[in-house]
C-alpha cells in the first residue's frame, strides 16, 4: 500500500504541478476574455433562464432544470465541506481566494461545456441523448483526435470511482461514524440500497430526485451557514482581510495550522475548486447533453451557474464559517474542521448539521457521478456495458465508505486532473465554436438556437 501511495503521490505532484494550473486558469481565462466576460456579466440571464427551463423545451430526456441539478448533484458533495476545510487547513485562508479566481474563470469554462456538449451530443442506441468531452472531441475536432476522446472517457469511467464514489462514501461513514457511532460498514451499506433504488432507473430517475434533494439540501446548509456567520459578524471584516492577505502573503504558523507559502495557497485552493466545482473536468456537460433545451447556448447560460452556486455560494460559506469562527487554528482537518467551527458557533447542534448534510451532499454526488461515469464507458464499450457499470458502482461504494481515506483523497485529487487534460485541450481548440454560436444568440436576441444533435455514426 505504501508503495502504491507513493506512486500516486509522484503522479500527484505532476498533474497538479504549474502546467496544470495554468492549464486550468488559464483555459478559462481565455474563454471568458474571448466571451467578453459574457458568463459574469449574464448571470441574471442564466437564473431567468434557469426558473423557466422547469419545464423541457426540446429533445432530450430531462428538463434543463433538472440537468443543472444533476449536474450540482454531483458538484455540491464533501468538496464544499471537507474539501474546503482541507484547502484552508493546507493553504491558509488565501486558499479561499484562489477557489474564488477558480470559479470565476470556471464560469466560462462550463459554460462552453454545456455548449459543446449540446452541438455535438449524439443518440444512442436506446434512443437517449448522449455527449459531453469524448462526443465533442469526436464530432468536433474529427478522427486524428480520436484518441483524446477516448482518453478522457477512459480517465472518467476511473475517477468517477474516485471523485465521485469512495471518497464520497468515506466521507459520509466518516461523519457519522464520529457523530453518531454508526458502523462504517453500515453505513456502507445502506449507502447501497439508496444508490441502488435510483441509479438503476437511469437518467430520468437520477434527475427527478436530483431536481427535488439539491434545491433543498443547498438553501438548508446555506441558511445553516448564514447562521454561524452571523453569530460571528464581528469578525467578518478581519476573516475577508485575511484571505485576501494571505492569498498573496505568506500565512504564519498560528495555534494547530503549520504555516502556509503563497504556492500552497494557490496550489490548494485551485485544486479544492475544481474538485468542488468541477469546471474543467468535463464531468457536468455530460448531464447537460440530456437536457430538452431549445438549443446550446440556453443550455451553457444554465450550466454556468453550477459553478457560482457551488464555489461563490456555497463554499464561500464554508470557508468564512471557518475562518471567522477561529476554528482554522485548531489543528483539525477536512470535515472534521469544519464540523469544529459550526460546533463552536452553534453548540450542540453543528456538528451534527455538517454530519447530515455532508451525507446528503455525498449521497446525491454518488448518483450524479454513477450517470458520469457510466456515460463514459458507454463511449467505449456501447450500452450492453451499463447495466455491468451500475452494478459495479454499487458493490464499489462499500470499499470506499471502509476504506483509507488519505489514499483516496490522493487518488481523486489525481484523477481529476488527468480528465481534464484531454478537456481543456478540446475546449481552447474548439472555442471559435462557442464564441461563434454565443454571437449569433446574443445578436439575435436568442431567437436563433438550433437544438443541435449530431446523428449517431
Amino acid at each position: 500500500m505504501e508503495a502504491l501511495n507513493s506512486i500516486v503521490g509522484a503522479i500527484n505532484g505532476v498533474v497538479w504541478g504549474p502546467l496544470m494550473l495554468v492549464l486550468i486558469l488559464g483555459v478559462g481565462f481565455f474563454l471568458q476574455v474571448g466571451l467578453k466576460f459574457m458568463p459574469i456579466l449574464r448571470i441574471g440571464t442564466g437564473f431567468g433562464l434557469l426558473f423557466k427551463g422547469r419545464e423541457g423545451q426540446g429533445e432530450g430526456q430531462i428538463s434543463p432544470f433538472n440537468a443543472l441539478m444533476t449536474s450540482l448533484s454531483a458538484t455540491i458533495g464533501t468538496g464544499n465541506i471537507a474539501g474546503v476545510a482541507t484547502a484552508v487547513f493546507l493553504g491558509g485562508p488565501g486558499a479561499l481566494f484562489w477557489m474564488w479566481m477558480t470559479a470565476l474563470v470556471g464560469m466560462a469554462t462550463k459554460y462552453a461545456e454545456a455548449v459543446l456538449a449540446v452541438k455535438y451530443r449524439e443518440k444512442d442506441e436506446l434512443g437517449n441523448f448522449v455527449g459531453g468531452p469524448m462526443y465533442y472531441i469526436k464530432n468536433g475536432l474529427g478522427a486524428k483526435w480520436a484518441w483524446l476522446g477516448v482518453a478522457f472517457a477512459l480517465f472518467g469511467a476511473i475517477a468517477a470511482f474516485g471523485i465521485g464514489n469512495g471518497v464520497q462514501a468515506n466521507g459520509v461513514a466518516q461523519v457519522l461514524e464520529s457523530n453518531f457511532g454508526l458502523n462504517t460498514s453500515v453505513t456502507g451499506v445502506v449507502l447501497m440500497v439508496l444508490t441502488a433504488a435510483v441509479i438503476l432507473g437511469g437518467i430520468t430517475r437520477i434527475g427527478a430526485v436530483a431536481g427535488k434533494l439539491v434545491p433543498f439540501m443547498a438553501i438548508a446548509y446555506i441558511v445553516a451557514g448564514l447562521l454561524v456567520l452571523l453569530i460571528n459578524i464581528g469578525n467578518i471584516g478581519s476573516a475577508l482581510s485575511m484571505v485576501f492577505t494571505y492569498a498573496f502573503t505568506p500565512s504564519a504558523a498560528e495555534g494547530g495550522f503549520a504555516g502556509a507559502a503563497v504556492w500552497a495557497a494557490i496550489r490548494f485552493g485551485v485544486a479544492r475548486g475544481v474538485f468542488s466545482n468541477e469546471a474543467g473536468l468535463g464531468s457536468a456537460p455530460i448531464a447537460h447533453a440530456a437536457a430538452e433545451t431549445k438549443g446550446p447556448v440556453n443550455q451553457g447560460l444554465i450550466a454556468m451557474l453550477g459553478t457560482f452556486i457551488d464555489t461563490i455560494i456555497v463554499c464561500s460559506i464554508t470557508g468564512l464559517a471557518i475562518i471567522s469562527s477561529g476554528a482554522w487554528t485548531s489543528g483539525e482537518s477536512g470535515a472534521a474542521l469544519t464540523s469544529h467551527a459550526f460546533e463552536l458557533s452553534l453548540p450542540g447542534v453543528g456538528g451534527y448539521l455538517i454530519a447530515i448534510a455532508l451525507s446528503i451532499f455525498a449521497f446525491t454526488t454518488i448518483l450524479g457521478w454513477s450517470f458520469y461515469g457510466e456515460k463514459c464507458v458507454e463511449f467505449l464499450l456501447g450500452v450492453k456495458s451499463l447495466l455491468p457499470y451500475r452494478v459495479l458502482w454499487i458493490v464499489m461504494i462499500y470499499f470506499g465508505a471502509t476504506a483509507d481515506l488519505g489514499f483516496i483523497w490522493l487518488l481523486a485529487d489525481t484523477l481529476n486532473a488527468m480528465m481534464a487534460i484531454p478537456n481543456l485541450i478540446a475546449l481552447a481548440l474548439l472555442s471559435p465554436i462557442v464564441f461563434k454560436l454565443t454571437k449569433e444568440f446574443f445578436a439575435s436576441g436568442g431567437k436563433s438556437e438550433e437544438p443541435g444533435s449530431t446523428p449517431a455514426e
